[in-house]
């Protein structure tokens, strides 16, 4: 037995540990590197907790696609910062060059990085998990969008959500997602997905269908088992689907087929790994990680995560 594919949201998981941190951890040289610490502390304790045999921190490559943008203008608008050259995403000044430290920390390490021209990380991940025929599953992020990709078949996927931090982390499958939800069981990744383009999520700039919250959304898709049943009953004079209803999908019919693109992520996405997503059992280029770890101030952190797997790996060698 080999432990499963851990994919990492790496935005998801980078962005809070900016702000789970003090930007007063700085490097010798006075550069913040709180992120840097704190996501090499969650990667370790991820490593440590799901026991993987292959590892992939996931990229956006575009953060903001524009098939997404065209199909919805409200997409993600509000985190836009209009600039000289153009758009780009509203980060903090301090967490931008920490990306860099944490892609070098990674590569240092043999940590595959994964993306996709075009798209954003939840689109790679995914396509992973979809993909996937051999291990399980564990996707991580605090992206409650992600629970769409839940499944148990061909393999089990999984969702560790640490919306909440770490500690407080939460698994999902299908029956977890049904039941936190109430959306079918038998289709939940799907019916997910729909439950939240039907109550809108503001955090992506999704308006929803006015009028139809979370609870009115898991009602309908319980009693009509999926979107498409959904509004084909609405449609259907003879069905006893509330006036009111029937007018507020008739009204965001256009929002509807716009947006169920943007919801759903893609599952055929061309990845691009930077290595082979095996786990390594030492860091690749040791000297340089020993550098990088004494330069930012992060020999802890970094030690942690060497520790964590050269453990995982020597606990996936015996018989």
């Amino acid at each position: 037995m080999t432990g499963p594919l851990l994919l990492l949201d790496g935005a998801s998981l980078w962005f809070r540990a900016f702000y789970a941190l003090p930007e007063s951890m700085t490097s010798p040289d006075g550069r913040p590197v709180n992120a840097v610490r704190g996501f090499t502390d969650m990667v370790a304790a991820l490593i440590t907790r799901t026991q993987p045999s292959r590892l992939a921190v996931c990229l956006d490559l575009d953060w903001r696609p524009r098939f997404r943008v065209d199909a919805v203008p409200s997409y993600k608008a509000h985190r836009v910062a209009e600039q000289s050259d153009g758009t780009v995403e509203d980060v903090p000044q301090t967490l931008t060059p920490q990306v860099d430290m944490i892609m070098d920390v990674l590569d240092a390490m043999g940590i595959a990085t994964a993306g996709a021209d075009g798209l954003e990380a939840d689109d790679v991940l995914g396509t992973l998990a979809a993909q996937e025929k051999k291990d399980d599953v564990v996707v991580v992020s605090g992206d409650r969008d992600l629970l769409q990709v839940v499944s148990d078949d061909p393999v089990p996927v999984r969702v560790l959500y640490v919306g909440r931090g770490l500690a407080k982390a939460e698994l999902f499958g299908p029956a977890e997602v049904s039941t936190r939800y109430g959306i079918p069981t038998h289709r939940a990744g799907d019916a997910y997905a729909e439950l939240a383009l039907l109550r809108g999520d503001s955090s992506d700039g999704l308006p929803g269908v006015k009028g139809v919250g979370e609870k009115t959304a898991s009602t309908l898709l319980l009693r009509h088992g999926s979107l498409g049943q959904l509004r084909a009953a609405a449609l259907d004079p003879t069905t006893d689907i509330a006036k009111g209803v029937r007018a507020k999908l008739s009204g965001a019919a256009d929002y509807i087929d716009a947006a169920l693109p943007v919801v759903r992520v893609v599952t055929d996405a061309d990845v691009q790994l930077s290595r082979p997503d095996r786990l390594p059992a030492s860091p690749v280029h040791a000297d340089r990680l020993a550098r990088i770890a004494a330069g930012l101030a992060i020999e802890r952190s970094v030690a942690r995560l060497v520790a964590a797997c050269a453990a995982t790996s020597q606990t996936a060698e015996l018989p």
